[in-house]
């Protein structure tokens, strides 16, 4: 078997390099500087070649390979000819693989799929990290599941790992930049390296992630019919996490179009912190899904340890050589063509393992109430069901108190004017420690942060410095909240000063109606109170947005 590998002296070509020299293979390693690859060969093994993807292929044929793998990149950066090395290999009845992560390049190798069937050839676009080893994943964890709610991809460097100039180049091309999401049905735009959220590799040992592009974020919604996709990457040392964000804050405040330049700066900038590293880093995909009507969250992580998490992109690359026999000839991203096991396979010598976890994944709502949620109709159930970020329109009527208390209240929580029929949008989104949702009466915003309460049957919700437990009955269909107790920045406030609620949902015709009214304390003179319907935004089929995704707020 002779593998030509363009960037084959690189970060990950490199690494792919050296476990196929392992295998027993022929290896050609082949890039812009022949003395770089002449200086890998002497080292490690295998032929040195000179190719500049954009220049002339010729060296190529002189290799004569089965397979060729483009591990160059940046593959976002390539001419207008993005497949060129692609159709010289399929003119040549050569298999080809690359190691894309770039979302669009990815999805766009199907567009060779006639050609690459009738030359008889393998040709695989994201043969990586992503899309290939986190769709094993998925495809893993959601054997039997009913429903899709939710695919979270993380990847977790350690700060020990090597900076190549086309992987950083590609990755501070998203710093910044916008970003389209599939959540909650909806595609939704946001913005790259923002949304920072916690996630855990192991013992004393969480990073903080961000938003960022990647080929899931374009295939898995139609492919896994998945209710929302989000995919992270998460820094070890916090001032490059920090450091990347201000980048992308002076991106968008500047109107640069790409942070690529940037690159030489930040390899020099990262080499201190290499010495720093603890030599772990990893991957997690995480599906939530529905199994017997019961919300599952299961979750797959991949570890590597002693600096070695720089191979983990080369492992789908060295199953699917070592696997070509069972890959079908055509143009396609790697979707789920291999398997756990033949990943686990690949990498066996490796200080790398995988881990497997399940547990139940209860949404505040579901827990608070226990048996209660069974009474609801399933048009209230599914508007508390939420496990990622949704949001709910419909029209409501807002009727509002006359009085200086009321008028008080009211302008402190920003809640609505009165009027008879406006729009209404409710965002709810998932967090760690519970849920916050926003109300949008016609572009007039007010938020809450709801908690988990120690006693059954009830919730907590905050409104800036002050925060309500409140009971959740249930009664003939209907769940109505009930203020009980609450705090002013933690000063427990006395029974005869809380408001009055007066809040039920229920259903009509199996749509989703709310009633909610918010009485003084005192006077018990109306502050506000709103009445209406919504339903989800969510489309019918995943992939589709229901509306025009420019519209649709985060």
């Amino acid at each position: 078997m002779r593998v030509f590998i363009v960037g084959g002296y690189g970060v990950f070509g490199g690494r792919l390099t050296r476990l196929l020299l392992r295998d027993g293979a022929q290896v050609c390693v082949a890039g812009r500087d022949l003395r770089k690859a002449q200086a890998f060969t002497c080292r490690y093994g295998g032929e040195a070649f000179q190719l500049d993807v954009t220049g002339d292929l010729a060296p190529i044929l002189r290799a004569a390979p089965d397979v060729v793998v483009d591990a160059a990149g940046p593959f976002h950066a390539y001419d207008a000819d993005f497949y060129r090395l692609a159709r010289f290999c399929i003119a040549n009845k050569i298999h080809y693989l690359d190691l894309s992560d770039d979302a669009a390049f990815v999805a766009g190798i199907a567009t060779l799929d006639a050609q690459a069937k009738a030359a008889e050839c393998i040709v695989l676009s994201g043969v990586s990290s992503v899309p290939a080893i986190s769709s094993c994943a998925v495809a893993h964890l959601s054997k039997d599941l009913t429903a899709i709610l939710l695919i979270e991809t993380t990847i977790l460097p350690d700060a020990g790992s090597p900076l190549g100039a086309s992987v950083t180049a590609s990755a501070l091309a998203q710093i910044g930049a916008p970003l389209r999401l599939w959540r909650g049905g909806v595609w939704r735009q946001y913005t790259g390296w923002t949304e920072p959220k916690p996630a855990i590799l192991g013992p004393a040992c969480t990073r903080a992630t961000r938003l960022v592009n990647a080929p899931d974020v374009l295939l898995f919604p139609s492919v896994y019919r998945a209710r929302s996709v989000i995919f992270r990457v998460g820094l070890e040392r916090w001032v490059m996490n920090a450091g990347l964000a201000v980048f992308g804050y002076l991106r968008r405040k500047t109107g640069l179009r790409d942070l690529g330049w940037l690159a030489p700066l930040l390899i020099a900038v990262s080499k201190p912190f290499s010495r720093l590293s603890s030599g772990t880093s990893g991957m997690v995909v995480e599906v939530i899904g529905l199994k017997d009507e019961q919300p599952l969250r299961r979750r797959w992580q991949l570890t590597a340890t002693k600096g070695q998490g720089s191979f983990i992109p080369a492992l789908a690359a060295r199953a699917a050589i070592r696997n070509r026999g069972c890959l079908a000839p055509g143009a396609r991203p790697l979707l789920a063509d291999l398997t756990l096991p033949q990943i686990a396979s690949a990498m066996a010598e490796l200080s790398i393992t995988d881990t497997y976890a399940q547990a139940p994944a209860p949404t505040l709502f579901q827990t608070a109430l226990g048996d209660r949620w069974l009474q609801l109709p399933r048009s209230v159930q599914r508007l508390h069901s939420v496990q990622d970020r949704e949001s709910f329109s419909g029209r409501a009527r807002v009727t509002r108190g006359r009085g200086l208390l009321a008028r008080l209240a009211a302008w402190c929580f920003a809640f609505p004017t009165a009027a008879d029929d406006v729009e209404l949008t409710l965002t709810k989104t998932q967090t760690p420690r519970g849920e916050i949702w926003e109300r949008d009466f016609a572009g007039r915003r007010f938020r809450s942060v709801l908690t988990a309460s120690v006693r059954p049957w009830h919730y907590r919700e905050r409104f800036g410095a002050l925060t309500y437990e409140q009971a959740l009955p249930v009664e003939n269909a209907t769940l109505s909240f009930l203020v009980e107790r609450g705090w002013f920045l933690g000063v427990p406030i006395p029974s005869f000063l809380l408001p009055r609620s007066c809040a039920k949902e229920f259903a009509v015709n199996d749509h989703f109606h709310f009633d909610v009214g918010l009485y003084a304390p005192l006077t018990g003179e109306l502050i506000v109170r709103y009445q209406g319907q919504v339903r989800p935004d969510a489309a019918a089929a995943p992939g589709a947005a229901s509306r025009d995704p420019s519209r649709v707020r985060r």
